[in-house]
């Protein structure tokens, strides 16, 4: 068996492809590049001494009375304008209780004086109002108070379009002046407290007018309600959403401290029960005559005896519903609330006024 030896090194293909590659080079025409010109030698100047400047000439001083100083270029105003100083945009946000920059403009275009900065954000306020008016308004919050000795308390409830604005410190604020300004003025209804005087200055519908230029959404007093009760007590209640409540104004010869959890169950039964009168004598009599001929269509064809039974006990249980003293308690169905306000307040007691509020409605 033959064994062949190969070479330790193979050679090289790479000098073949070296001549291939000069003959083509050679085939192609040869490129001649121009030589560069030399660039000239340049001798450097010495440094010329600056040039005097010429002083400028005073400008004539234009005469007035010629016509063509008519047509000149506007003259600068050199009236100076007033200084606004952070003091003066302190008060008018104490007055007016708006933005900084809200203050700082009106004041700029008043001139510095605080009374007509304080019209001008009003009129503001009040374009922005009306373009907000017609939004609708599903979300707000409830307060209420009531005095130290129970015998007076109030509930307000205002209306706007976010949850985001009815937390604000803005919004919460103006609730809790209203809800003392209702205190202590009793209007007798939302329109009654549009028109009175606001503790800041202007009327209640200045107030909110402000608030809606501030806060961006439409805002609404949607219900006010003050009770007083020199021989009883008031009582409240406001739900944990701040969206239900009720306001309970009770004839009792007991304190408030001995009448306060009684009360609140009360406040808590209208809040989930709604009734709508306090007694039979102030239900609507044409939703009772409704109620009539309605079971009186059901009760078509029976004996006149059955009839009249079956129409009473119709009616008991349709006065059990709307009337307040006559539905089951709250915390004891067996019971009515006549019946548990006696028990907890004593004889004598008796429920003379109740409102019931409720947001989104």
């Amino acid at each position: 068996m033959l064994l062949l030896r190969l070479p330790k090194r193979l050679p090289p293909k790479w000098p073949r492809r070296r001549k291939r590659r000069l003959k083509l080079l050679q085939r192609l025409p040869q490129r001649r590049h121009p030589k560069p010109h030399p660039k000239p030698h340049r001798k450097r100047k010495s440094p010329s001494p600056p040039k005097a400047t010429p002083a400028a000439k005073p400008s004539p001083s234009p005469d007035l009375n010629s016509p063509a100083s008519r047509f000149d270029s506007p003259k600068k105003d050199n009236r100076s304008m007033p200084e606004i100083t952070a003091s003066m945009v302190r008060e008018l946000r104490e007055k007016a209780g708006a933005g900084m920059m809200e203050c700082k403009k009106a004041l700029t275009a008043a001139d510095g004086n605080i009374e007509a900065a304080f019209d001008e954000l009003r009129k503001s306020g009040l374009k922005t109002a009306a373009k907000k008016a017609g939004r609708s308004t599903s979300d707000g919050r409830l307060m209420a108070s009531v005095s130290e000795d129970g015998h007076t308390g109030a509930m307000v409830s205002i209306a706007c379009e976010t949850d985001f604005v009815a937390k604000t410190p803005d919004f919460e604020g103006f609730l809790n002046d209203l809800c003392a300004h209702v205190l202590a003025n009793t209007p007798a209804d939302a329109e009654e407290c549009l028109a009175q005087d606001w503790t800041h200055g202007g009327t209640v519908a200045d107030a909110l007018a402000a608030l809606i230029g501030k806060l961006g959404e439409n805002i609404l007093i949607d219900g006010v309600q003050a009770y007083a009760a020199p021989s009883g007590q008031v009582a409240a209640y406001v739900h944990h959403d701040q969206k239900k409540g009720a306001l309970v104004n009770v004839e009792t010869g007991s304190d408030k401290a001995s009448a306060s959890d009684c009360l609140r169950d009360l406040c808590m039964h209208i809040v989930v029960f709604n009734p709508d009168a306090i007694d039979r004598d102030a239900v609507d009599n044409e939703t009772v005559e409704r109620e009539k001929a309605i079971i009186r269509e059901n009760l078509a064809g029976k004996p006149e005896e059955i009839q009249e039974k079956i129409m009473s006990g119709q009616l008991e249980k349709f006065f059990a519903q709307r009337v307040i003293t006559e539905q089951p308690w709250i915390k004891d169905d067996k019971s009515t609330v006549g019946k548990a306000l006696t028990a907890g307040l004593g004889d004598g007691t008796r429920l003379s006024a109740f409102r019931r509020f409720q947001l989104g409605n």
